[in-house]
């Protein structure tokens, strides 16, 4: 009995068939847009993987910049304010000086409204101190009307005080013995009480006056800060300019008079102005 086998093998033409159908049904996907969707989604993914990562890095560039930029601006900002500060606090320093040295002048200037002669007022330009002759120098001379023996006070904090008189006399210049010089005498008067001695001084700027020949029965009528003024008598200096107050009060045991010390109303540490003048009160 014969038998007969069958076996199937794949021919070319087979082979052929199988790769065009294949190749047809991914031609009709791609034309359906099956595939193509797909291929768009996964690029998609991947570019705006790529953008932000990309933004990223610029926003950090851009921000790091944006901040030096901003810290180079502030430090500039801050050099300028702190210059203007400076210049500033120069120009307050300046328009204290300037208020001040108005009222120095408008000082001067409402004791001169209130004389009746001729007031001259000047600068110290120079100083002499010694425990023997102190003396300083002014800017005003004969040229300018200043004369030998005129009186020469001054203003501070508002209150008038007696500071010397003129020694010598220069053209330009004129040199000024001041109250506290050991050679200078005035003749005073205690105002309240109306009693007259004499004040001196020691040669020192710092210390008090000594006003003696005032008698020991006025001692209970006294009182610490009674006001000394210039008597009028002997015609170096016109009536009732303040010379300072007493401080201090003490009984001599071998003397009929009383030691009284005298507080200048001037402090001749800081007097810059005075006013050499011929005065008669009004």
């Amino acid at each position: 009995m014969a038998s007969s086998k069958h076996s199937f093998r794949f021919g070319l033409s087979e082979i052929l068939l199988i790769v065009f159908i294949l190749f047809s049904g991914i031609m009709l996907a791609f034309h359906s847009g099956g595939f193509v969707v797909n291929f768009r989604s996964v690029g998609f993914t991947v570019l705006s993987s790529v953008q932000k990562g990309a933004a990223a890095v610029a926003n950090g560039v851009t921000g790091t910049f944006n901040a030096v930029h901003e810290l180079s601006r502030l430090r500039e900002e801050n050099r300028e304010l702190t210059e203007k500060l400076k210049n500033y606090e120069i120009l307050q320093r300046a328009n204290t000086d300037i208020r001040k040295e108005n009222e120095r002048l408008k000082e001067q200037l409402d004791f001169s409204a209130s004389y009746q002669e001729k007031n001259y007022p000047a600068l110290i330009i120079g100083r002499n101190p010694d425990s023997l002759y102190s003396s300083f120098t002014i800017n005003k001379g004969s040229r300018h009307g200043i004369r030998k023996n005129m009186p020469v006070l001054a203003v501070q904090n508002g209150l008038t005080g007696l500071v010397g008189k003129v020694v010598a006399v220069g053209a330009g210049t004129s040199l000024v013995m001041p109250i506290y010089d050991s050679k200078c005498t005035v003749s005073a008067r205690i105002q309240k009480t109306r009693d007259i001695g004499l004040v001196t001084g020691d040669g020192n700027s710092d210390s008090t006056l000594n006003m003696s020949y005032i008698k020991k029965r006025v001692l209970d009528e006294l009182q610490i800060g009674d006001l000394v003024v210039t008597s009028g008598e002997g015609g170096n200096y016109a009536g009732d300019i303040p010379i300072g107050s007493i401080s201090e009060i003490k009984p001599l045991d071998y003397d009929s008079s009383l030691s009284i010390k005298v507080m200048p109303v001037i402090d001749f540490s800081r007097i810059e102005m005075v006013i050499v003048s011929e005065i008669v009160q009004k």
